[in-house]
């Protein structure tokens, strides 16, 4: 498998970790274990998911950088991070948080992205 499609897909995994690290807890109150959990209870579960993400991360980006042979620079490697990390979250949050919507100006914001992406990648 390319190293560029092994980067990707571990980015993905990571952030998908991320996301739920991140975010997550705002509707771990509605399990009936977390239910009544404290701050310090959610940080910890918080930390245990990101230590997830960490173990793909970093796997991620030495596959996935120009310094150890991969494809990509650090530049495009950093904006495919962001651009992977922003798709993953619209997804985790349309499905999960059902009182936040995708609007026209989100879509506007996310082609600037992809201008970005474009302007990386040119040589």
């Amino acid at each position: 498998m390319p190293r560029g499609l092994i980067t990707i897909l571990l980015l993905l995994a990571s952030n998908t970790f991320m996301t739920i690290a991140w975010y997550g807890h705002l509707r771990f109150k509605e399990l009936s274990l977390l239910k009544n959990a404290n701050l310090i209870t959610m940080i910890l579960i918080s930390w245990g998911i990101a230590f997830l993400e960490y173990l793909l991360m970093v796997p991620a980006n030495k596959i996935g950088s120009n310094i150890n042979g991969g494809p990509f620079t650090m530049w495009q490697l950093k904006l495919v991070q962001e651009v992977i990390s922003i798709s993953v979250f619209v997804i985790f949050t349309l499905v999960f948080f059902k009182t936040d919507q995708l609007k026209w100006n989100h879509l506007v914001g996310f082609a600037f992205l992809l201008g970005a992406v474009y302007f990386f990648f040119r040589k």
